[in-house]
């Protein structure tokens, strides 16, 4: 009997599936087609990535091996379209082999890339921090002190491996001008930081003995 009760009770079950899926068929299908768009397109786009960032690879590639040859004509073009692409690789390496090889020297043209790659582009969080440091180290002969402290705070005030660098650069731009004790407030940061690089502390202890007898 409790055989036969369990038969029915299946059976019913299997009767209100197929009664569910007939009355369902129009909307399982939509999510059904659904599914398969989204599977599609995103196969689709990784493999747009992909084959767009192999084209960026052999681009860039071509780019430095002409130049090393001697052939620059639409070099700084060529190097322009690669930065405006904004990928996350080639888009710093090519604009930092414009600034390495001073293929650029306006510097509001140079800021502009800059901030291109820091506010547009989705780079690794430690290459960021690196490119404000960048950023800071070549506006720091020209620009106020609020302005350089404005583009490295964001390095400066958080834990990032390139932090060091960026007080060590305003120690320096204090020291040359002759502001001493603000100079000597960011040697003492550097100093006070956990597991700082031995070459920088090193350098932080001969400044503070050259230029405060410490």
């Amino acid at each position: 009997m409790d055989e036969e009760i369990e038969i029915i009770n299946t059976n019913t079950r299997i009767e209100k599936f197929k009664n569910f899926l007939i009355a369902k068929r129009k909307q399982l299908i939509t999510l059904l087609i659904l599914i398969i768009l989204i599977l599609i397109t995103f196969f689709g786009y990784q493999e747009f990535n992909s084959s767009s960032k192999e084209k960026l690879a052999n681009k860039f590639n071509s780019i430095v091996t002409n130049f090393e040859t001697g052939k620059k004509e639409n070099i700084n073009n060529n190097l322009i379209e690669i930065i405006n692409t904004k990928d996350k690789t080639y888009s710093p390496l090519a604009f930092f082999f414009l600034l390495d090889k001073d293929l650029i020297t306006s510097s509001d043209e140079i800021n502009s890339y800059f901030d291109l790659l820091i506010n547009e582009v989705s780079l690794d969080k430690e290459i960021k921090n690196l490119t404000i440091y960048k950023k800071g180290l070549f506006n720091s002969d020209f620009v106020q002190e609020n302005e350089l402290l404005n583009i490295l705070n964001p390095v400066i005030k958080s834990e990032s491996i390139w932090k060091p660098q960026a007080l060590y650069l305003m120690a320096e731009f204090y020291l040359a001008k002759n502001q001493k004790q603000k100079s000597k407030d960011f040697f003492d940061q550097i100093m006070n930081i956990e597991n700082v690089s031995p070459k920088i502390k090193l350098e932080v202890q001969r400044r503070l003995r050259s230029e405060f007898g410490e």
